[in-house]
């Protein structure tokens, strides 16, 4: 069914409301290509926002009313539950990433409702990636909202923040998060609203969506020591429909997870684009999947595109009325080839 955001919940849906992420957006996955099952069933009831995929090829699957992690293994077996509900805190599951080289589980906690478990404030989350154990706990500060994360070569996670246009850091070895950059050119124009996902260049640029509909979007380059430098506003030739998610393939390409946030399209209006990148405009757009219902993130994995449906319009139907949410709705990750 079609549903519309209300006035009071437009970041609900617009902050994928995230990826989260991989390190890279390039994982191998340990199976033979052709032996892997192209679509992946997930927890009933899991309304995912983000995914990440470990260096087995295990899908990691943020659940953002359950306040709680799915692992699915490569070879299409029934997932299993790796962060229990509300485990250290966890409230929105939001933005995911794997950290193999700590043996971590990084997770982006929102603090926007809508959940089965307790609201927390706003943070980064981090697990033992084998057992799902907590491990850690950095609040956003100023009242900042976590909502996607990306990782670089040297082990640093960058995260986007919702309400303020600034991305914070987390180095290995500090204790708390810190602001990267704080810039109002990190924004859309929109006076509450900010940034949305997150992707890191491995030459060490960063590239970041807004939340709200716009058409671009934008990088900032890094500096030696790891500063910060200018900012840049990638242009393309239309409006996307809410960039929830965005991933690095190459210098020369990004895919886009259009979640259609804000439904102007329809419950099904969202899609999955590769974009083509010259210096600082977007030249070209390709669909690779569409029809989607909200597609807040996904992953490149074995030359396939994997990517979840979040359906938050069922819950958002039923602002003040969880009984009347309905029950036992199937999710799962499904995928599209990816080529240039």
């Amino acid at each position: 069914m079609e549903v519309r955001l209300r006035s009071t919940t437009p970041l609900l849906l617009g902050l994928s409301l995230a990826a989260a992420i991989l390190s890279t957006s390039l994982t191998a996955a340990a199976a033979d290509p052709a032996s892997v099952p192209t679509i992946r069933e997930l927890p009933e009831d899991w309304y995912p926002e983000s995914l990440a995929a470990g260096p087995d090829g295990s899908l990691y699957v943020g659940s953002w009313r359950q306040g709680a992690v799915a692992r699915v293994r490569p070879d299409g077996s029934a997932p299993e539950i790796l962060v229990k509900p509300g485990s250290n805190g966890l409230a929105n599951g939001q933005g995911v990433l794997v950290d193999a080289r700590a043996g971590l589980l990084w997770v982006c906690s929102g603090a926007l409702g809508f959940t089965t478990v307790p609201m927390t404030p706003s943070a980064l989350k981090s697990y033992n990636l084998a057992t799902g154990a907590p491990r850690g706990s950095y609040t956003m500060p100023d009242s900042g909202h976590c909502n996607d994360l990306a990782q670089d070569v040297d082990g640093t996670i960058y995260v986007t923040d919702s309400y303020h246009p600034r991305i914070l850091k987390l180095s290995p070895g500090e204790t708390a998060l810190g602001v990267w950059i704080d810039n109002p050119l990190l924004g859309s124009g929109d006076p509450k609203y900010f940034l949305n996902g997150i992707a890191v260049d491995p030459q060490g640029a960063l590239y970041v969506s807004a939340v709200m509909a716009v058409p671009y979007v934008l990088k900032v380059d890094m500096q030696p020591g790891r500063k910060p430098g200018a900012i840049h506003r990638i242009e393309a030739p239309r409006t996307f429909k809410n960039v929830d998610a965005l991933r690095y393939l190459d210098a020369n390409h990004l895919v886009l997870f259009e979640s259609n946030a804000f439904g102007k399209d329809g419950p099904y209006g969202g899609a999955i684009t590769l974009a083509t990148l010259d210096r600082d405009r977007i030249t070209g757009l390709r669909t690779l999947a569409a029809g989607l219902n909200d597609p807040s993130s996904g992953l490149i994995q074995n030359g396939r595109v994997w990517y979840i449906e979040s359906k938050y319009g069922l819950l958002m139907a039923h602002p003040n009325d969880d009984p009347a949410v309905p029950r036992h709705v199937p999710f799962h990750v499904g995928s599209a080839p990816l080529s240039k």
